[in-house]
């Protein structure tokens, strides 16, 4: 019997050191395995932070540049074609104010010189019938003169049934 308690003892050793052996062995990939995920899950984190963020970044920049194109008028080609007209002086709608103004009227591209020079004199009775029907304070304020810049091109593009011109610039406003 005693052969058998040793032949028991061996066995039970071998047993247990191979159960001991196990669970070390298995305890240690474990904390190895927990370690590496601490490390490179925020760096995972942070990359994919970083590449949605330039992503984004790249990604709308080029939709500007498809905006940006998209405006531009391919017969333009970028230049502005400016039509000039005489200056204007004229009475305001309070007695002893005036009021001269230059201005220019930016074309669109469909549009040629020749048409609207035709229409000068009507353009021109069109603009001094509005201007004097302004007030020294309206025209004097920046509001003011924003929206009879407006008016003007609110006017003179109906007068031709379309928009012939893009915006209006004063080249000289002074008042008395």
């Amino acid at each position: 019997m005693a052969e058998e308690k040793d032949a028991v003892k061996p066995a039970e050793a071998e047993a247990g050191g191979n159960a001991e052996a196990g669970e070390k062995g298995e305890a240690a990939p474990a904390k190895k395995k927990s370690k590496l995920l601490l490390i490179v899950a925020p760096i995972a984190l942070v990359a994919l932070a970083a590449g949605g963020y330039f992503g984004y970044t790249f990604l709308s920049q080029g939709k500007a540049k498809t905006a940006a194109a998209a405006k531009k008028d391919p017969k333009k080609d970028g230049k502005v074609f400016l039509f000039s007209v005489d200056p204007f002086v004229v009475n305001l709608s309070e007695p002893g104010r005036y009021l001269k103004v230059t201005m220019q009227f930016e074309l669109s591209g469909e549009v040629d010189e020749k048409s609207v020079t035709e229409k000068v004199p009507i353009l021109r009775d069109v603009i001094i019938t509005l201007i004097g029907n302004q007030t020294y304070e309206y025209a004097a304020s920046t509001e003011g003169k924003v929206q009879l810049k407006d008016e003007i091109l609110l006017r003179t593009n109906r007068l031709f049934g379309k928009e012939v011109f893009r915006n209006l610039y004063f080249t000289d406003f002074v008042m008395q």
